[in-house]
């Protein structure tokens, strides 16, 4: 499976209201009517759910129920491009999308089913600090190159500790460096055509970044939720610092790392991803072997 082109995918995209009333996208993959678990995807800064078409199959073919949603501020949903209407809206979105998800488990008479948060980049630190804060349960997390460290410079750290108090809805360019998000050409030629990418970010994202990254990693000796984390060696986009941090931190018994050296930050988007999926469709095989089997006579 090719990494999806602009516009194209194969979910079903609806509009779910958040619990402040603001309209989130909703994207929802096959739902197999005996899945073995239910994944939902959280994307990163600037893109949307739709440049995961291609993982959401591959979870699909492996027999789980997908779906994801664009940020708000980001894709199809509600908000200023980049921006963040208050510093736990990430978090808090992620917490209705999960109730809402279980509600239709319980629907389907599914509610057994383990419950997988699959996170990248800035998603990935949203996924893990919402395990870390013990928002809702959840029974696996995956984190590919998530953001816990930003890797800023002085200036840009003290720039982060006052705008998002003084400016907190100001909106810059993001500084995202395009030739390093894949080694793939086609996908850097696919963002840059995307009309649903941006490149802003706001004061009080870019302060909800530099704060909860950090917060993660000193929440890692203490985690309990099976994870498994893989980043990119050649990561340009966030400091692969944090990733190795977190995993010589966590319980090896509870969190799975691995890095892969040559890779680029879209590991997932790599010309060789082949490893990266062998690696994530092993790993939930195993936690979905420990979780307790389906009732599917119900």
């Amino acid at each position: 499976m090719n990494p999806v082109q602009p516009g194209i995918t194969h979910a079903e995209v609806t509009s779910f209201t958040a619990a402040d009333g603001q309209n989130l996208a909703l994207y929802d993959w096959h739902w197999p009517k005996h899945p073995r678990a239910v994944a939902i995807l959280v994307h990163g800064l600037g893109e949307h759910m739709g440049r995961y078409d291609h993982v959401a199959r591959r979870l699909t073919d492996w027999g789980l129920a997908v779906r994801g949603y664009d940020h708000w501020g980001h894709g199809a949903s509600s908000g200023p491009r980049g921006g963040l209407s208050s510093d736990t809206r990430l978090l808090d979105d992620l917490a209705d999308i999960v109730d809402a998800t279980r509600a239709q488990m319980a629907r389907r008479r599914q509610q057994q089913l383990p419950l997988v948060l699959i996170g990248h980049s800035l998603g990935g630190l949203v996924a893990a600090r919402f395990v870390a804060l013990a928002m809702r349960p959840v029974d696996a997390l995956v984190l590919s190159s998530p953001a816990l460290d930003a890797g800023l410079n002085s200036v840009q750290k003290l720039l982060v500790a006052t705008l998002p108090r003084l400016a907190p809805n100001l909106r810059i360019g993001n500084g995202l460096k395009l030739p390093y998000l894949s080694r793939d050409p086609a996908v850097i030629a696919a963002y840059r055509a995307d009309p649903l990418v941006h490149d802003r970010i706001a004061a009080r994202l870019a302060g909800f970044i530099a704060t909860a990254g950090p917060a993660t990693v000193r929440a890692a000796p203490n985690w309990r939720v099976p994870t498994l984390l893989m980043w990119a060696g050649q990561d340009r986009l966030v400091n692969p610092a944090g990733s190795a941090a977190f995993a010589r931190a966590a319980p090896p018994g509870v969190v799975t790392a691995r890095c892969f050296d040559a890779a680029y930050h879209e590991i997932f988007n790599e010309p060789d991803s082949g490893p990266v999926f062998t690696l994530l469709q092993s790993w939930l095989g195993l936690q979905l072997c420990q979780a307790e089997p389906p009732d599917i006579a119900a």
